[in-house]
């Protein structure tokens, strides 16, 4: 049945109020559910998180965070386009930040980038503006869930470097491909090769069904990878101990003492720091993993946004340097095969963490990275299979990994 509606957004407009005033229509006239996800923000010109203004012109005020909060449960961190997580000038001290990099601007290169549009376009530098904007405002707009998809109009789920066929069917895969840009203006271009075989949504749902996995994604219990279809759980609470990961079912045990991704911690109980279980297996025919951190930010006693990111659990016996930087886990690519062997990183990886620098006065939120054993990109299994030359300035190797939801504290 169509049910007609009596509001629909003005053809073409670029304000967000005009979507969710439509969406609030449609669940009225349906009395069905529904939700809004935006695309990876990478190439929106700052535009994607504003503090101030937004795109349309209209404020960042408390009608507008709370009306973002309620229809944008979600957020795309990873896709064909380009990677969202982190940016390397927005995360200096973070190793991992730079992956799969677009920041030339928009998507038609109109524009250059701004040193300060970056930190309205990346996830994490998101989730910290909105503990600020909650300061001011009363409400977290930023308060999403990590999904990732791969933006590919081919119908076809390829997010695997060895099956990638690209956004559409002008870039599936041949010997040529890789030379083609994939826009181009008179000031840059995004090249062929930069093209990510990305990404892949995962949802923790009480059973396969639509209504489950729709009432999951509206609470956040979902997590995104680049590619590989890498199980992984993530629990906070007040009390997780060693012997929560001795059942093999540490789900049962999360959901009894805290809650999952996606979740708001409770208030610390006196001189208590937040405890997290975090449990990663990898794909079943993919990469062993390196390493699971736990990347923190935090409101500071000055009202300033912070960051930290943190190795909880690592394969191998390395061991941290004296400024507690661990090693690399070491590199087995074979670029003339198009091939790597799982004989460095692990199976699998568990650990419980303790926040050590925990402030129950700051508001805070946590999520977890999950990163593999280095593997060759897309370009190389072209090369191999079809002919491609690679040019020099394409990046050959790189280390997949999934991001859960963040954990919330509030004071």
């Amino acid at each position: 049945m169509v049910v007609p509606l009596t509001t629909q957004p003005p053809l073409g407009t670029t304000d967000p109020l005009d979507l969710y005033k439509w969406l609030e229509d449609y669940e009225k006239k349906t009395r069905g559910q529904a939700l809004a996800l935006a695309h990876n923000g990478n190439l929106s010109n700052g535009w994607m998180f504003p503090t101030d203004r937004t795109y349309a012109g209209g404020r960042v005020d408390k009608n507008y965070v709370e009306l973002r909060a309620k229809w944008e449960p979600l957020y795309e961190v990873t896709q064909i386009k380009g990677d969202g997580e982190a940016h390397p000038l927005l995360s200096p001290n973070d190793e991992f930040a730079d992956y799969e990099t677009w920041d030339k601007g928009n998507l038609d290169l109109t524009a250059l980038k701004k040193p300060d549009m970056l930190q309205r376009e990346y996830a994490r530098e998101a989730l910290k503006l909105g503990l600020a904007l909650e300061n001011k405002l009363g409400t977290n707009p930023y308060k999403f869930g990590m999904v990732g998809a791969t933006d590919s109009h081919t119908s076809l789920s390829t997010a695997e470097e060895e099956n990638f066929f690209g956004k559409s069917a002008s870039v599936e895969p041949s010997a040529t491909r890789i030379d083609h840009p994939f826009v181009k203006s008179e000031l840059a271009a995004i090249e062929g090769y930069e093209l990510v075989a990305s990404g892949y949504q995962g949802v923790w749902a009480s059973e396969n069904t639509r209504k489950a996995i729709f009432d999951a994604m509206m609470r956040k219990e979902t997590y995104a990878t680049t590619g590989p279809r890498i199980p992984v759980r993530f629990f906070g609470g007040w009390d997780f101990d060693d012997n929560d990961l001795r059942s093999r079912a540490p789900a049962f045990r999360g959901y009894e003492k805290g809650v999952p991704m996606g979740g708001e911690l409770s208030k610390a109980p006196e001189g208590k720091s937040p405890t997290f279980m975090v449990y990663a297996l990898r794909d079943p025919i993919g990469a062993n993993l390196d390493r699971i951190q736990i990347i923190k930010g935090w409101l500071d006693k000055d009202g300033k946004t912070q960051e930290k990111v943190y190795d909880v659990v690592w394969s191998g016996d390395r061991k941290p340097d004296a400024k507690g930087k661990l090693p690399p886990v070491g590199n087995t690519v074979d670029l003339e095969a198009a091939n790597w062997t799982n004989t460095i990183g692990a199976s699998e990886l568990a650990t419980v963490w303790i926040d050590p620098d925990f402030d129950a006065k700051e508001k805070a939120f946590y999520y977890a990275r999950v990163i593999e054993i280095p593997t060759p990109r897309w370009v190389v299994y072209d090369r191999v299979r079809l002919g491609a030359k690679i040019p020099k300035e394409a990046k050959l190797i790189h280390q997949e990994r999934a991001y859960t939801s963040p954990i919330w504290y509030t004071p």
